[in-house]
């Protein structure tokens, strides 16, 4: 008699008996829920799995397709081993990076020995689709890990023979398409049949892999510009290659013979070295009046620009920082997102006509007094506390709204300096897997949130997509805009955050919506070798997260 095990299927509520060793795709097909797209993956029990992973016990299941966030990557990493596998039939013995996500893509640089060409792209984005439309299967593959390190060392990919030896594990896997072998920290699709849009182009001197967009997959993301940002991503990948630790495996292995204190000494050096660069081109400006500091959530806006006014100082300037929450409108007055809640994230939140005649008078050498925000009645109220600007007095405004032009519009450009600041993380578990900049400042706010806000760790999780769609919405079409960019991570923080996240993460309860993130993020931080916070300067941007700042916030 054969062995059944029962099935509950979240997305249309049944729940049915399956032979023992079914595996996901098999429930789906039997079962076949309603969905907008077919799904990529599922959660099985509130952890993410590929639709080839069997099933040995009861389980709930949640089909996800490619509006989730996960389905995203998974889509996103299956493209990615096409374009592996089309680089390595067209370019043999040529190294693929994956260098940043950029412009609603990946952007990737092939090492050919000549700059990348139009062909090149064209003949790469004519392969893939061939391997594609030839409908082969991703299989995993579960080996020793002396022998997946062993055959990944074969092929030259010693980054991720290096990731493999520091995980302490006697088994792990790897991915094979055809003759194709690679190794990814999430699932794939089952085949290539289920990539059905895509293209690659050439974007400046590499390729951008460009995938689906997130609200209407039917579509490719925007190709937009972003120098700026893949600038950032470029050099500090340089510097890491320089130092022998842009993968996790180097740095693991650089943690390991003892050096963790000279890594943590250079990074925080040429963040101070970056402030002072930035420093000294603002003091180089006469007409600048106002400094405008603009990121997304926990990427160390604020010890940023506390460092930042140090600097200005030791230049002969007086900064003054100006909160942005004190220009709320009256609660009544706040306007309100398509649920009818109050949108506190809008730049129409905020009484932009008080803010621009105030910044005008102040520039016109006026005095003003400061309004003052009573968050607990809702109202704007005036503090009593004046303010006249001498000659030597910058003023910084931090906040999300900072670059966004409705918000100066009063003010003229040459007055102006504009930052943008986020953790634009460049360390990478391998030369194929990059690690999210979301989910190293997710970690960053868990940690920061338990320790000083008195959150659970799934409270923050229910609160990030709320977070993430007022960045998408008012933080990020304006980065560009910014007159320089500060990438906030270190190099080495999230082998420092890991032994304080973990913990805060495992309280999280499997029957919680918010478990699946917080099982991904701890399995995610297992590939770092922990490094202690000790040699953690107190003036150190992670210390905004982790304590121990000589900074009052």
């Amino acid at each position: 008699m054969k062995q059944m095990l029962q099935i509950c299927c979240k997305n249309n509520k049944s729940s049915e008996k399956f032979e023992l060793g079914s595996t996901i795709l098999q429930v789906y097909e039997k079962l076949k829920p309603e969905m907008k797209h077919r799904p990529l993956c599922a959660l099985v029990n509130n952890r993410i799995e590929g639709l080839r992973f069997r099933l040995f016990g009861s389980k709930q299941i949640e089909f996800l397709d490619i509006t989730s966030a996960a389905g995203r990557k998974i889509y996103a990493r299956s493209l990615s081993f096409v374009l592996w596998k089309a680089v390595e039939d067209l370019y043999p013995g040529t190294t693929l990076m994956l260098e940043a996500p950029v412009s609603n893509g990946y952007y990737f640089t092939l090492n050919l020995g000549r700059p990348v060409s139009l062909e090149d792209a064209a003949a790469l984005r004519k392969r893939m689709k061939d391997i594609i439309d030839e409908g082969h299967e991703f299989h995993r593959i579960e080996s020793p890990t002396e022998e997946a390190a062993a055959l990944f060392r074969e092929r030259g990919m010693t980054n991720k023979a290096r990731l493999f030896e520091g995980l302490g594990r006697l088994y792990t896997f790897y991915y094979k398409l055809c003759d194709t072998v690679d190794y990814y920290y999430g699932p794939l699709v089952p085949s290539t049949d289920y990539l059905d849009l895509f293209d690659l182009v050439k974007y400046y001197d590499g390729l951008l892999l460009r995938i689906p967009r997130f609200e209407d997959s039917n579509k490719l993301g925007e190709l937009i510009k972003q120098e700026k940002m893949l600038n950032v991503f470029r050099e500090d990948h340089q510097l890491e290659r320089l130092l022998g630790v842009g993968t996790v495996g180097e740095l693991n292995a650089a943690t390991t013979q003892g050096a963790s204190g000279d890594i943590i000494k250079i990074a925080e050096a040429l963040q101070e070295k970056k402030i002072c660069h930035i420093s000294d081109r603002i003091a180089s400006l006469s007409n600048v009046k106002v400094i405008l500091i603009a990121g997304p959530s926990s990427s160390g806006k604020t010890t940023f620009s506390k460092r930042l006014s140090i600097q200005l100082m030791t230049s002969g300037l007086k900064p003054y920082p100006i909160s942005l929450d004190d220009y709320f409108v009256n609660r009544e007055d706040n306007p309100r997102d398509e649920n009818g809640d109050y949108d506190y994230e809008s730049i129409y939140a905020l009484n932009l006509k008080l803010f621009n005649e105030h910044l005008q008078m102040l520039l016109a050498g006026e005095e003003i007094e400061l309004p003052k925000y009573d968050f607990a009645a809702g109202k704007s109220t005036m503090s009593g506390k004046r303010l006249k600007l001498s000659p030597n007095t910058i003023l910084i405004l931090e906040g999300i709204h900072a670059l966004n032009p409705i918000l100066t519009k009063d003010v003229p450009d040459d007055k102006k300096f504009k930052i943008y600041v986020s953790a634009l993380t460049t360390i990478k578990l391998d030369n194929h897997n990059y690690i999210p900049t979301t989910d190293n400042r997710l970690i960053r706010r868990i940690v920061r949130d338990f320790k000083y806000r008195g959150a659970s760790a799934s409270d923050t999780i229910a609160r990030w997509p709320s977070v993430r769609r007022g960045e998408d919405k008012w933080i990020f079409p304006f980065q560009e805009n910014a007159d320089v960019m500060f990438n906030s991570a270190l190099l080495y923080e999230l082998a420092v955050l890991r032994n304080q996240a973990i913990p805060v993460l495992e309280s999280v309860n499997e029957n919680q919506p918010e478990y699946a993130t917080a099982n991904s993020l701890i399995q995610f931080l297992k590939y770092f070798k922990t490094i202690p916070d000790r040699e953690l300067p107190p003036t150190s941007i992670l210390r905004e997260f982790l304590g121990g700042s000589s900074f009052k916030y």
